[in-house]
């Protein structure tokens, strides 16, 4: 089967939401193509969204990170206070914060990209001619869109592995563990945009002859 109709039958099996469908397919060599055209496409767009409503470009991620973090410690606060004062705890107080804690994590990291505030080099990087820094953010950009790439078709295959099994969170009865896995490869799709938004602002740069290089501050704008 040729790698177009393998992409064909992931896109039918997504199409028709079935997981028994989409486990088999997914687990074809051409869902690395497919994710590579998803990445882009779906970064591409979201960068779009975020140019025409400004307000999701600035808070979005910031917000889930927040809102995920806020129930995380209201969950483990209630959890310590019905423990030790009640000598109750609800079975799942232990099982959601971790999936919670994994949503912020992964959304946080896809808003650092755009601060640029992970390992980047900097101080070595302004030492560098204009043709060597923007080779350096080009090569950031391979970077982490083929890390983009890695995560986005993994946990879409550990994701739906997960609806097909109807694997539910430990502790609950009807809470399904792919509704957080899937947040995984949509931080990532959210992180391309921010990748691409990045490469595109440093191309700019580059032909206005504008600084490429900034120090980055953890917690800015």
């Amino acid at each position: 089967m040729s790698v177009f109709s393998d992409m064909g039958a992931i896109i039918s099996a997504a199409w028709a939401g079935d997981p028994w469908m989409l486990r088999p397919a997914i687990q074809q060599d051409a869902a690395w193509l497919l994710g590579a055209i998803v990445l882009l496409l779906g970064g591409l767009a979201i960068l779009g969204i975020y140019k025409l409503v400004p307000f999701l470009d600035r808070h979005l991620e910031r917000s889930i990170m927040v809102y995920s973090y806020l129930a995380v410690a209201l969950i483990i606060f209630e959890g310590v206070i019905d423990r030790f004062i009640y000598s109750d705890q609800a079975a799942w107080s232990t099982t959601v914060p971790p999936l919670l804690f994994m949503v912020m994590a992964w959304f946080g990291a896809a808003y650092n990209v755009r601060l640029r505030t992970h390992l980047s080099f900097s101080e070595f990087r302004t030492r560098l001619p204009r043709a060597g820094q923007l080779a350096c953010l080009v090569l950031d950009a391979v970077l982490w869109l083929g890390f983009a790439l890695i995560v986005l078709v993994t946990t879409t295959r550990l994701t739906v592995l997960s609806a097909s099994n109807f694997q539910i969170v430990l502790g609950t009865d009807n809470v399904m563990q792919w509704w957080f896995l899937v947040t995984v490869p949509i931080a990532f799709l959210m992180m391309a945009a921010r990748i691409l938004e990045n490469l595109f602002e440093d191309i700019g740069n580059f032909r206005r002859g504008a600084p490429l290089i900034r120090q980055a501050v953890i917690g800015g704008d």
